[in-house]
């Protein structure tokens, strides 16, 4: 430990004796200030004009500039996957299989029926649910190896039943330019063949795209083929890549970095809140940490457990660097139901309730990615083996938007099948109303079926 290593800050807000309404709220708990990102933004648009318009000549250089490594094809050989699945260590390997054993349960209880209606004799309305074409998953590098992340993204599009799955991950140069080996040993463990070696914007870029085949001194490059679905989470790179492409392909969401909160009561167990709070902020000096309570003493008592604890973390710098950012902190409020208002207008990507029944405090929550219920529910279970999802809406998103989920990667197609009789017996509400909109064409569309009939 260095002399001018962060100390600890962890700052609180108090809401006591205030009535504050939803925008108020939301102006009040720790956030980040949103940033114009402008000049992220134009840097994302050079990638998407240069890969656009030089396809693997772009590709290459990009992963020479921002990793370092040389590459003519970002195609990842078949036989790095399967020796990177051989040289899995057999303990993760166990877990990785575990992981995906729940996920798939879950996901595939989740797949939605198809529904039909028959308003009439001879007239039917059904809902029918079918899979995107093919899908583009991104798996970040960075400060750390997401192997989870491969299984989050992968086993809902399977569960989805889509036919075509490619994933993408930056290229390492300590791994000869391919990506971590950990990642490609669950890619295969998970049956994907696609995988490339591709990192930040410009896998968005190429998978929203597709890259053309070329060719180059040593023969023809096999093309990327476009994708439907961009998914899978990033830097501010890949999420301002994400939302310029969105409309050419879907995607799952615009993620910012990842956040908790916590509504606690004095029941609760500081040494697990603070545990909690750092497990969080071990991601990235920008993760959010968030402790929702109407106990000045546990605030206290929690401070006093993030100095014991972040002492002896591994990633301490980056832990306290979050800690002390305007994004987390305390907020102290005047009871349990002015808690749940808080964390409604916060509606964070994870929710941690650990108060008395926990459970029906969970139930009165309306905005969060993800709830986690309980001592023994922390986020690092969702993490990895609740079965449960971690790819989540971050930023305050989880108001209106949901985590990644089986629905991510299907369309709902209406099927309309009305006979003769069936359209004859609203021949004339479809004339009055089209009348009354002035579009008679569209009566006339029908009333043509019966001319002289």
């Amino acid at each position: 430990m260095t002399s001018d290593a962060p100390t600890l800050t962890f700052r609180t807000t108090d809401l006591r004796g205030r009535s504050l309404g939803l925008a108020e709220l939301r102006a009040a708990v720790p956030r980040l200030a949103a940033g114009d990102g402008s000049g992220v933004e134009d840097v994302v648009r050079g990638i998407i004009a240069d890969v656009r318009s030089r396809g693997f000549g772009a590709l290459r250089e990009l992963a020479h500039r921002f990793d370092g490594v040389e590459q003519r094809h970002p195609r990842v050989p078949a036989e790095a996957l399967a020796a990177a699945l051989e040289g899995l260590d057999a303990g993760v390997r166990d877990a990785l299989t575990e992981s995906i054993a729940r996920a798939r349960a879950f996901a595939g209880a989740q797949r939605p029926q198809d529904v039909t209606v028959r308003p009439a004799e001879g007239a039917s309305v059904t809902q029918r649910w079918v899979p995107v074409g093919r899908v583009g998953l991104y798996v970040p590098g960075g400060l750390a190896v997401y192997p989870s992340s491969v299984v989050m993204n992968v086993v809902p599009a399977q569960a989805a039943g889509v036919q075509s799955i490619a994933l993408a991950s930056p290229p390492q140069k300590d791994n000869g330019g391919l990506p971590h080996p950990t990642i490609l040993a669950a890619a295969a463990l998970l049956g994907i063949e696609e995988v490339y070696a591709i990192g930040g914007a410009q896998a968005v870029i190429a998978f929203a795209y597709g890259v053309p085949a070329g060719a180059d001194e040593r023969g023809d490059l096999a093309p990327i083929e476009p994708v439907d679905v961009v998914t899978g989470p990033g830097n501010i790179f890949v999420a301002t890549a994400k939302r310029l492409v969105k409309g050419v392909v879907g995607i799952d969401a615009e993620a910012g970095p990842t956040e908790i909160a916590i509504l606690a009561d004095t029941t609760a167990d500081p040494a697990l809140v603070a545990a909690d709070l750092i497990s969080q902020a071990e991601h990235d000096p920008r993760a959010g940490s968030v402790l929702v309570t109407d106990s000045a003493e546990l605030v206290e008592r929690v401070r006093g457990e993030l100095a014991a604890q972040t002492s002896r973390t591994k990633h301490r710098d980056r832990v306290l660097t979050a800690l002390a950012g305007e994004q987390s902190g305390a907020v102290l409020v005047d009871s349990l139901d002015a808690g749940i208002a808080v964390c409604d207008a916060y509606a964070a990507e994870h929710l941690e309730i650990m108060t008395a029944d926990a459970p029906a405090v969970a139930a009165r929550i309306r905005n969060a990615g993800a709830i986690f219920v309980g001592d023994y529910s922390p986020v690092s279970l969702g993490d990895y083996c609740a079965g449960s999802n971690h790819v989540l809406p971050t930023s305050g998103t989880a108001a209106f938007s949901s985590g990644l989920n089986v629905a991510t990667f299907l369309r709902a197609i209406q099927v309309v099948d009305y006979s003769e009789s069936a359209l004859r017996g609203v021949a004339g509400h479809i004339r009055s109303l089209s009348d009354a909109e002035d579009l008679p064409a569209h009566g006339d569309a029908v009333d043509v079926r019966f001319a002289g009939r």
